[in-house]
């Protein structure tokens, strides 16, 4: 899952991306309302985390802005004004969900993963493949009753694999939905993310590479 975060506040920017890396998210980071336009203009995002109260540009031109262009984005709208008709004309203005700071980390978290979930075909709630399943809300993956320790990228290339169901998934896409923009695309850092996965997975062999094409379950 690939999310934009807004926030001029810098230092809780950072500390919130951080924190939302460790869960497994890609995530890049806009200081501004301009910013924030021009990377959902070259980036495919699932979700949006917006603060409404942007100087310059408000989040909530932002948000009528991928609204116009049609972005898929979801846009879930922060916001130090937590009255009810705030959260009323935030979502009047196209927000898919509202969250009053202060806030809750494990909400904020709890309320991007189901509105991911909002902007792509609906999934069930575990993945499976035969002995394997994940569990992406509980980030739990069993092979024949056997848990695997995985690492937050090796956890986001398996779902995105598992969700494919059978279609093969670029290299391409793989470094587009599970990194941030800080990743180089120039390295091999996908193929040796699902090496290290498929040794994880142990044998028989799950993870096929298709030549030329990607990877696929």
């Amino acid at each position: 899952m690939r999310v934009l975060l807004v926030d001029d506040h810098r230092e809780l920017a950072d500390t919130l991306a951080v924190g939302l890396r460790r869960e497994g998210l890609a995530v890049d980071v806009a200081y501004d309302g301009s910013a924030a336009l021009e990377r959902g203009a070259v980036n495919r995002y699932e979700v949006v985390v917006l603060d409404r109260d942007l100087p310059g540009l408000p989040g909530d031109a932002v948000c009528q802005a991928l609204i116009a262009r049609e972005d898929p984005a979801r846009v879930l709208m922060l916001t130090a004004a937590a009255t009810v008709e705030d959260r009323v004309d935030g979502l009047s203005r196209g927000a898919d969900d509202y969250l009053p700071k202060p806030f809750a980390f494990a909400e904020l978290v709890a309320r991007i993963r189901a509105l991911a979930r909002r902007s792509q075909p609906a999934l069930p709630p575990l993945l499976t493949h035969g002995e394997l399943g994940l569990d992406p809300g509980r980030r739990v993956v069993l092979r024949a009753g056997r848990r695997l320790d995985l690492s937050p990228k090796e956890f986001a290339v398996l779902e995105l694999l598992l969700a494919a169901r059978g279609r093969v998934v670029s290299a391409e896409e793989l470094l587009e939905r599970a990194w941030d923009e800080a990743a180089d695309p120039l390295t091999n850092t996908v193929k040796v993310t699902v090496s290290r996965l498929r040794r994880k997975l142990g044998d028989p062999p799950l993870i096929v590479t298709v030549a030329q094409a990607g990877y696929r379950i």
